[in-house]
């Protein structure tokens, strides 16, 4: 892991959204399906991922649902139930309510908020499967009141046997109970587009390959999307007082996500900085992931040294992480100088792996560097929000010719007009 001078390390925040032949097979897909919905459908399903289904079988079936339990042991079950409890109960305080502002003249003025009706889940196949996704994803917006969750998964998910049951046993935990067995750009233009089988939803959350993202990138607008996410990515702020085991654990933690993952270590110290280069040279040897790790560390991970307190934190500033962890001697005194993060991991226990998975916080969180002015998935992204505006007659009497000034001033005569025309009725004006 090399070690350089925090002041050194570059930013890169272009961020390539695929190749020109992967844009041009996404919006291809998206126009087959378009036109011919669940033939295009089952037509990409066959060719990407070597499954043959008819439209009657992409739906996942009750029984199936049910027959996922027997496959998962109980010790997972209960895990998952425990996590979404957390999940549930952290998402449930950031409800808002519908609000009125009655004033003296009559007038009201307030903001209605009601769920979308409808959210499409995409869960990945691929390198793994993350039940945890599932519930991050289906939680906030079953606590929003969202009435109708769909979730798309490839058919091949579990390899030959279909399906993984973990997915299909915490979509069932999270609430979820229309399912179909659908992946890559096509679930997404399913989802968007609606075909007979699948009808169209107002919002697609959910991680998935290059295909996916740019789908989701091509469909915004019809549809709304939670985020185009990149790797996964962590930074530690460290001092004297921390593990470097612990440290190298977590960086590691990221590393073996994909290569593309980004783990960085920022601190003062310079003892640290050698002990911990060695620490994950010598976890490495033993992870199972190990050559995905290895990549991701030797290419993308990195040991920042800083001249003091005040430029590693600025460093951590400007590179804006999906996860930060502080592991420093009084952490909550660094707190207060973290501008941008996605999740903040306070003190030697709270590894990121417990945000990952457990303590209620979501974890679909923003990347390359959008922590600056994007936040994590929460229960206000599946929540519309409508003006209401109710004006009585004295307020109208009272403010319109100020409103017809301003009005008038942008050329917009109708704008004017349309209140001089009352209050020429309410005798305001000849």
């Amino acid at each position: 892991m090399r070690i350089m001078k925090a002041s050194e390390f570059g930013l890169n925040r272009e961020v390539e959204y695929g190749t020109p032949e992967q844009n041009r097979t996404v919006e291809r897909i998206l126009d087959n399906v378009r036109a011919e919905g669940d033939a295009a459908v089952l037509r990409y399903t066959e060719q990407f991922d070597k499954v043959k289904l008819n439209a009657s079988q992409l739906r996942v079936t009750e029984e199936e649902i049910q027959a996922a339990y027997d496959r998962v042991e109980p010790k997972f079950i209960e895990a998952l139930r425990r996590a979404a409890a957390n999940i549930r109960s952290f998402h449930e305080k950031q409800k808002r309510s519908t609000w009125m502002d009655v004033q003296p003249d009559g007038t009201i003025i307030g903001q209605l908020f009601r769920p979308l009706r409808r959210v499409g889940l995409y869960v990945p196949g691929g390198k793994a499967a993350y039940p945890s996704s599932v519930l991050m994803n289906a939680i906030p917006a079953q606590v929003a009141g969202v009435p109708e969750i769909v979730m798309v998964t490839p058919a091949s998910t579990g390899g030959k046997e279909g399906i993984d049951p973990y997915i299909l046993v915490a979509a069932a935990e999270a609430g979820i109970h229309e399912m179909y067995r659908v992946g890559g750009a096509q679930a997404v233009a399913a989802l968007a587009y609606g075909t007979d089988t699948i009808a169209p939803v107002d919002k697609i959350v959910g991680p998935g390959n290059i295909y996916v993202a740019l789908a989701k990138r091509y469909v915004y607008g019809v549809v709304d999307i939670d985020s185009i996410a990149g790797p996964s990515e962590i930074l530690v702020l460290a001092d004297d007082s921390a593990d470097p085991a612990y440290i190298a654990a977590d960086l590691l933690s990221q590393a073996e996500h994909d290569e593309m993952a980004s783990s960085i270590l920022v601190t003062t110290s310079k003892t640290l900085a050698a002990a911990v280069q060695t620490e994950v040279a010598r976890q490495l040897e033993t992870l199972p992931r190990k050559a995905i790790a290895e990549q991701s560390i030797r290419e993308r991970g990195a040991i920042l040294l800083a001249d003091n307190e005040a430029e590693a934190v600025a460093t951590s500033n400007r590179l804006a992480p999906e996860h930060l962890e502080l592991l420093v001697y009084e952490p909550f005194g660094w707190l207060g100088r973290i501008e941008n993060a996605g999740a903040i991991f306070v003190g030697p226990y709270s590894t990121e792996p417990v945000g990952d998975y457990f303590a209620g916080p979501n974890h679909i969180l923003p990347t390359n560097g959008t922590a600056r002015f994007s936040s994590p998935l929460n229960v206000d992204d599946f929540v519309k929000k409508s003006s209401v505006i109710h004006y009585s007659k004295e307020a109208l009497l009272r403010d319109g010719e100020d409103i017809m000034t301003l009005a008038k001033h942008e050329g917009l005569e109708a704008h004017a007009r349309a209140v001089e025309i009352r209050l020429v009725k309410e005798g305001k004006r000849p």
